[in-house]
């Protein structure tokens, strides 16, 4: 299974700074607010985002 998650999300949830380094972005970066970035369920899980 895969969980897509917005920017905008993983900001609310406490998780930007994971997934932007995940995904290898820095702060200088641009990123939309409705950017989707693709995690694993195990990277989800990992988060806290399911159980």
């Amino acid at each position: 299974m895969k969980i897509i998650i917005t920017q905008s999300e993983a900001v609310e949830k406490g998780i930007w700074a994971k997934v932007r380094k995940q995904f290898g972005l820095s702060e200088e970066d641009e990123v939309w607010e409705r950017e989707q970035f693709i995690l694993t369920e195990e990277e989800a899980r990992d988060y806290g985002l399911i159980h």
